[in-house]
């Protein structure tokens, strides 16, 4: 299942990542959290946006699933359950000024979807773009208020996301957030990130990576990778982490 969520924050209000953190804190009895990524859309003085115009995605996985007897979660259930929760938990934060879409990708994404997100980050689009697309395709794509516009970054999330290859992650699994600063390769490993050097595409195994205040990998080719330089001033062996988006 893939949760796309867009406008849901005003100047000063908590952002849509932090939103999509209390998601996956809140369902997390049903859904494990495989990952939370940031997907960039256009950035431009044309489309109004809080902060460089983001949308996230939510991958989760049911719990349990394929169990069988009386263990086994009724998928159709968990599903609304999920939507109902979902909802509830963006309502409850929702601050007047933003305009929060929500959408939910339960198989696999339908071509036009991915079309959809790639057009999000190059041109200029509408909503009503969004619930044709969504209506045509059988995706449940809404809005929970305001001029609604939210939908159009919710949509395109879940398309992005699904190609696997773009987007920052903002939580890998259900690790915690709290690598900061210099850290041994092995442990970004253990997470499940790979490590490589930007300007010559080779795997990095050891050494240390000066990560700043988070650890923020990115999807390539399924994979959550680090990007890293090397810094002429620092002791061979050290790196210093590469945001991108």
């Amino acid at each position: 299942m893939i949760v796309g969520l867009d406008d849901t924050d005003i100047v000063g209000s908590p952002g849509t990542n932090q939103l999509a953190r209390r998601i996956v804190s809140e369902v997390s009895a049903q859904w494990s959290c495989k990952r939370i990524v940031r997907h960039q859309l256009l950035d431009d003085p044309r489309v109004p946006y809080t902060s460089k115009n983001g949308s996230a995605s939510i991958q989760l996985t049911l719990r349990n699933a394929g169990v069988s007897g009386s263990e086994q979660i009724d998928d159709a259930i968990a599903f609304k359950a999920l939507r109902e929760n979902c909802r509830r938990i963006m309502e409850s934060w929702f601050v007047h000024g933003s305009d929060p879409g929500l959408c939910f990708l339960p198989g696999s994404c339908p071509s036009e979807i991915l079309t959809w997100g790639i057009r999000c980050q190059n041109e200029l689009v509408d909503r009503e773009q969004a619930y044709d697309i969504a209506g045509r395709t059988g995706i449940q794509l809404e809005s929970l208020g305001g001029t609604e516009d939210g939908v159009i970054g919710a949509l395109a999330a879940v398309g992005l996301a699904s190609t696997e290859n773009d987007g920052r992650v903002i939580q890998l699994g259900e690790w915690p957030d709290d690598l900061k600063g210099q850290q041994p390769v092995s442990v970004l490993n253990q997470r499940g990130v790979h490590v490589y050097l930007l300007a010559t595409g080779l795997h990095v195994g050891c050494g240390l990576v000066d990560i700043g205040k988070h650890l923020r990998p990115n999807m390539r080719a399924g994979h959550a990778v680090l990007h890293v330089r090397t810094v002429s001033s620092n002791p061979p062996g050290t790196y210093q982490a590469i945001k991108q988006h």
